[in-house]
């Protein structure tokens, strides 16, 4: 086996163990707090904990004031729901599961901007329609890299797991027809995911990720450095 299967099949293991503590076996809606703020969760979201990257990524946003933001992947809804709150007038959250889509419903309703937020199931940009256009996109990815064979079973998998990197390989490449003049692509990664693997899929859509700001946490007992980019056409 070379380092690079090695390292391959470590990640996994890891992202498999990080399912393990963090994900939600089933069971009753409950509640949870984070930023302040206590929030709704369907069984089956992934729950944004203290520590995890959402906490910090919705705060070092640059919203765009009084603009249209689309977040892919909103699992619980915090992030979409914090632009509204934040200065955003039009917000779309999107999510590849109904349990998600659920839940960001819930905390639009629960945080009063339910006519700011309107919640959709997509799949990347799938769901939305061809003309539409916003000036930020944003997608806290999922940074562990599953082999392409593998099955999801249980919802909250899809904020963990991406088979391939398929997923983040089609926003990378397609995320910029969807903004407005002028507007602003963004992207998170951490240090459990393969940042070798990340750079090669930007420079495959022919863009490049420039730093925005990065954060050292503790997630589930592991050492991980958050990170947010703005993603940039190489011919801008």
């Amino acid at each position: 086996m070379d380092r690079k299967t090695e390292a391959f099949d470590e990640r996994y293991r890891l992202g498999r163990q990080l399912v393990d503590q963090l994900g939600d076996a089933g069971g009753e809606p409950s509640t949870f707090e984070l930023l302040g703020k206590e929030w709704d969760l369907l069984a089956g979201t992934y729950e944004p904990r203290q520590g995890t990257g959402t906490e910090w990524y919705t705060g070092a946003i640059p919203y765009p004031p009084a603009g249209r933001f689309l977040e892919i992947g909103c699992g619980a809804g915090v992030t979409a729901v914090w632009a509204a709150l934040h200065g955003c007038d039009h917000v779309t959250a999107t999510d590849i599961t109904d349990t998600a889509v659920g839940t960001a419903t819930l905390n639009a309703e629960r945080h009063g901007v339910e006519d700011r937020v309107r919640v959709l199931r997509s799949d990347v940009f799938d769901g939305l329609d061809a003309d539409e256009r916003f000036d930020m996109v944003f997608w806290n990815c999922s940074v562990f890299e599953a082999p392409r064979e593998f099955e999801f079973t249980r919802d909250f998998e899809w904020a963990i797991f991406d088979r391939g990197y398929q997923a983040l390989g089609r926003y990378l490449a397609q995320v910029h027809d969807r903004l407005l003049p002028g507007g602003r692509a963004l992207v998170t990664f951490n240090t459990l995911g393969d940042t070798d693997r990340i750079a090669q899929l930007a420079a495959e859509a022919d863009t490049s990720l420039t730093l925005l700001g990065s954060a050292d946490r503790r997630l589930a007992g592991v050492e991980v450095t958050y990170k947010l980019f703005e993603i940039l056409r190489d011919d801008r």
